[in-house]
């Protein structure tokens, strides 16, 4: 049985997750991103238990089928920006379609509808969260950055950079005080 789980985009809610199902007595389970494959049955009670247990640390069980789309769209998209260390040479929206098995359309539509935000700007929101922390390691170049991040060019990303946060990413990395934002917020 796979259950969804919304707001669950790091390390440490995986490892939340973990610690609330080995509570409840839950011993055969997969925390990923996003859900939870359960191998053994699970009562109705200890489901409860565990949505519970979830919101108090602003984790959510889901089970309205767009909702939980929508959270897989953007598990995806987070595990692709922050977790891997290659981006995918496939453009983003092939890579969504093939990875969630729907159509882009369809999938850019619920997401600009649900969250009044395009997809493209949700992906472009992340990247530049990840150049931050990029920047932040200081163990690459800006051109490094950039190619890692599959931008066409310096430029491009600068320009991207400047758009989102206001600063060029030269001032950003020369700041004391490098703001990153929660990926729950971005």
């Amino acid at each position: 049985m796979k259950l969804f789980i919304k707001n669950m985009v790091c390390l440490r809610c995986k490892m939340l997750v973990k610690a609330e199902c080995e509570k409840i007595g839950l011993h055969s389970f997969t925390v990923y991103l996003g859900e939870v494959d359960i191998l053994e049955n699970i009562t109705v009670e200890e489901t409860q238990q565990l949505k519970l247990a979830l919101l108090k640390s602003g984790l959510e069980l889901m089970d309205d089928k767009k909702a939980m789309l929508l959270e897989k769209i953007k598990t995806v998209i987070v595990e692709m920006v922050h977790y891997t260390d290659e981006l995918p040479i496939i453009n983003f929206s092939a890579y969504l379609s093939e990875k969630l098995n729907y159509n882009y359309s369809y999938l850019a539509h619920l997401f600009s509808e649900t969250e009044g935000m395009t997809l493209e700007h949700f992906i472009i929101l992340h990247k530049i969260e990840r150049v931050k922390q990029l920047i932040i390691y200081d163990e690459l170049s800006f051109t490094e950055i950039a190619w890692k991040l599959h931008y066409s060019s310096m430029a491009h990303l600068s320009y991207q950079f400047r758009k989102v946060t206001g600063l060029t990413p030269s001032l950003f990395r020369s700041m004391e005080d490098k703001r990153r934002g929660n990926l729950e917020n971005v």
